[in-house]
């Protein structure tokens, strides 16, 4: 059955697909999964969030941008609640969003089960988005923010973040 709730929170949900991560402006916080559960009480609003890591330093800022865009959209009584558990894992992030951090240069997260399995970043060869290339090696495990490592490619030596699993 369709109620206006239903409909009311389809509404929200597209516009929280609009709202963009700061740090990596070509995802949206849907692309990222960090968008957890739309709740309408009455005339309030609740937006669930949980971020990528613990003190992500973004999430100030992506609270912001959702109560401005709600804002924008004619809601006014707005309530963003943080969840810590469970943790936001990279297999939250859609196929999508994955597709537009290769596109962007960053390597996205490759999934850590099977053959592939974390070792450590020496025995870990990330796929390079320039070139498509594996071979390639870990310069640093931190990138330009903590949910990135910083790699080289071997072949066409060009550096990239690679967005990191967990």
């Amino acid at each position: 059955m369709v109620t206006s709730s239903n409909i009311e929170t389809k509404k929200i949900w597209t516009i929280l697909e609009q709202v963009t991560d700061p740090e990596i402006p070509v995802l949206t916080i849907a692309d990222l999964g960090i968008v957890r559960d739309v709740k309408i009480n009455g005339d309030e609003v609740e937006i669930i969030i949980t971020p990528t890591y613990t003190g992500c330093p973004a999430m100030d800022m992506i609270a912001m941008n959702i109560k401005l865009a709600l804002l924008e959209n004619g809601y006014s009584n707005i309530k963003i609640s943080s969840v810590l558990a469970p943790a936001w894992t990279t297999d939250w992030m859609t196929e999508d969003g994955k597709r537009k951090l290769k596109e962007y240069g960053i390597a996205p997260p490759q999934s850590e089960s099977g053959p592939r399995k974390w070792r450590g970043p020496e025995s870990f060869h990330v796929q390079c988005p320039q070139c498509n290339s594996s071979n390639t090696r870990c310069i640093s495990e931190f990138g330009s923010t903590a949910c990135k490592s910083l790699y080289q490619c071997n072949d066409c030596k060009e550096p990239f973040d690679y967005f990191k699993c967990h």
